[in-house]
């Protein structure tokens, strides 16, 4: 048995040896619970594959800050990254193998987040007068919702064909299929209103904390999300006397938790299932190997040997399958997304934006000032109002 007994024992710890891989988590950022301060630095300073994450985050905190020209960089050299991922990307080719954890590759976002990405760049491109900029990016949006992992699905956002609609009535085009498909789509909220193309200030509205990410399962292989209770349900602007009412259109907690409108659960399954298949293949080898080593005869040693090192190799490659879920969120995105416009004169005018709560009261520490400077030069004016940005602004 002596002459089977040390190769044996020595493959055995070259195996065990090779199962020990550590992975490298990137530099450490100090966090201090200020987006303001925390993106930046974790942008500059923190993993590569968290930058776009970071982008997100700090890209939507600017935009409610007023702080545009500063969102436009952070979500340009976001789309640019998310652009150039799919299918070349080191660390996201390597996540796809069963040895490299989700939360290794390079953050791009679920569909929802990606959407969003879109969704603001469009909303800056409209602000600075680029129409058809903006609606090349809801249409990109659309895609993006469209498509997930070489499933194909229908796009179910309202906003983003109403406003693709909207932009092509601007620009002298007609937007009648993308409005109707709109009013197809909007199934839990009310019928978006006819397009008005002397409708010169355009409000773009969000409220209420967007959905986040957890993971559950024996593996933590399954994707999950939790949607907070929105204090928000809808918002009223107040300008130049008129009151115009702005309920939700679209909402971010339905579309992470869906595909295509399917309610549906995210699990990694080919991780997950390879990781118990060779889990329990290594139980059997090593319990099998243990009783033939028991016998007495040198065969059955031999073969005994043989199955424990079997069993070892086999659980060192179960204990190197990582199929943990990647939870990182986009974590300070909106619950509802909304939108409203109005012909307004020349010049200056104030308006006033009330959040709703579910009883149709105002949330008085959520009212928010805006003095909106109107062009006369036909332009449309922008204003993007959540029910966190800062207040009172001009714009």
């Amino acid at each position: 048995m002596n002459k089977f007994c040390w190769p044996c024992i020595c493959t055995v710890s070259l195996l065990l040896m090779s199962g020990c891989v550590t992975v490298e988590k990137g530099p450490a950022i100090a966090l201090t619970g200020d987006i303001r301060v925390d993106g930046p630095n974790a942008i500059a300073h923190g993993p590569a594959r968290d930058k776009v994450l970071w982008e997100y985050r700090a890209a939507a905190a600017d935009m409610r800050s007023g702080n545009y020209d500063q969102a436009k960089q952070y979500l340009d050299d976001a789309l640019l990254s998310l652009g150039g991922v799919f299918g070349k990307d080191k660390e996201a080719r390597k996540a796809r193998g069963y040895f490299n954890e989700e939360a290794r590759k390079t953050f791009i976002g679920e569909p929802y987040e990606r959407v969003m990405a879109y969704y603001y760049r469009g909303i800056l491109y409209w602000m600075n007068g680029e129409p058809d900029n903006a609606r090349a990016c809801f249409r990109s949006g659309q895609l993006e919702d469209s498509s997930s992992e070489g499933e194909q699905y229908n796009s179910d956002y309202v906003l983003l064909d109403y406003l693709d609609g909207l932009a092509s009535t601007k620009l002298g085009g007609d937007g009648t299929d993308a409005f109707q498909r709109a009013v197809a789509e909007d199934k839990k909220f009310h019928k978006p209103p006819a397009y008005d193309a002397r409708a010169n200030v355009l409000f773009f509205l969000e409220f209420g904390p967007g959905p986040l990410k957890f993971a559950s399962g024996q593996y933590r292989e399954e994707l999950r999300f939790r949607v907070p209770p929105s204090p928000v349900h809808s918002a009223v602007i107040h300008i130049g006397g008129q009151t115009i009412t702005a309920g939700p259109y679209d909402d971010l907690g339905f579309q992470a938790t869906t595909r295509g409108g399917r309610v549906m659960d995210h699990v990694l399954a080919n991780k997950a299932v390879f990781k118990t298949s060779t889990d329990v293949a290594g139980n059997i080898g090593i319990v099998g190997g243990a009783v033939a080593l028991s016998q007495r005869n040198q065969t059955s040693q031999e073969v005994g040997l043989g199955l424990l090192a079997a069993g070892i190799l086999t659980k060192i490659v179960s204990a190197s399958t990582t199929p943990a879920a990647d939870i990182r969120t986009w974590d300070n995105l909106p619950r509802y997304l909304s939108f409203a416009s109005v012909h307004l004169s020349p010049g200056q005018h104030v308006a006033t934006v009330e959040f709703l709560d579910f009883a149709g009261q105002p949330v008085s520490s959520l009212t928010k000032t805006i003095t909106i400077n109107v062009p006369a030069d036909k332009q449309d004016k922008v204003v993007f109002v959540s029910d966190t940005s800062i207040t009172p602004q001009t714009i």
